[in-house]
C-alpha cells in the first residue's frame, strides 16, 4: 500500500480551493498516518512546461509547504493528467509489488480522475479518501 499525493503544488493549493482548511486538514493527517504506520508516500506533480505557472524552475510548482516531502520520499513528474503516463510511477510500483492506493490531492475533474481511472485499468485496488 502508498499513499500517493497527486499535484498539491503551491499554485493551486491556496484558500479559494472549496473548504479549503478541510482538505487540508485531511490530507496532512493522512500523510501523517501514513509515515508513522511506514506506509510509503509519493508525491506527483503537474509539470505545464515553460512559459506557465506549473512549470519546473517556478516556486509555485513546488509542493505545497504544509505537505512536504521527508528527505527520501520520492517525487514524480508529470505533463498529463495521468500520474501512470511517461512518470515511471507504474514501473516503480510494480517492482514493488504494490497493489493498493490512497489517493489525495488535486484536481478532482483532472488529474486525480485520471490517475483513479488509469489506477483501475493497471489493476490497481484505488482508496480514495472523503475531502482529500
Amino acid at each position: 500500500m502508498i499513499l500517493l499525493v497527486v499535484d498539491t503544488q503551491k499554485a493551486i493549493t491556496n484558500d479559494k480551493l472549496y473548504q479549503f482548511d478541510l482538505f487540508k486538514s485531511r490530507v496532512i493527517e493522512l500523510i501523517r498516518t501514513a509515515r508513522n504506520n511506514k506506509i510509503e508516500v509519493i508525491f506527483v506533480r503537474h509539470d505545464d512546461r515553460i512559459g506557465n505557472e506549473l512549470t519546473k524552475g517556478n516556486d509555485n510548482f513546488e509542493i505545497y509547504d504544509g505537505f512536504q516531502p521527508l528527505n527520501g520520499e520520492l517525487i514524480f513528474d508529470k505533463n498529463v493528467n495521468s500520474a501512470f503516463k511517461d512518470t515511471g510511477l507504474l514501473e516503480y510500483l510494480r517492482q514493488k509489488e504494490e497493489n493498493t492506493i490512497i489517493i489525495v490531492g488535486l484536481q478532482t475533474d483532472y488529474c486525480i480522475d485520471a490517475t483513479i481511472k488509469s489506477g483501475f485499468e493497471h489493476g490497481f485496488k484505488m482508496i480514495v479518501p472523503a475531502n482529500a
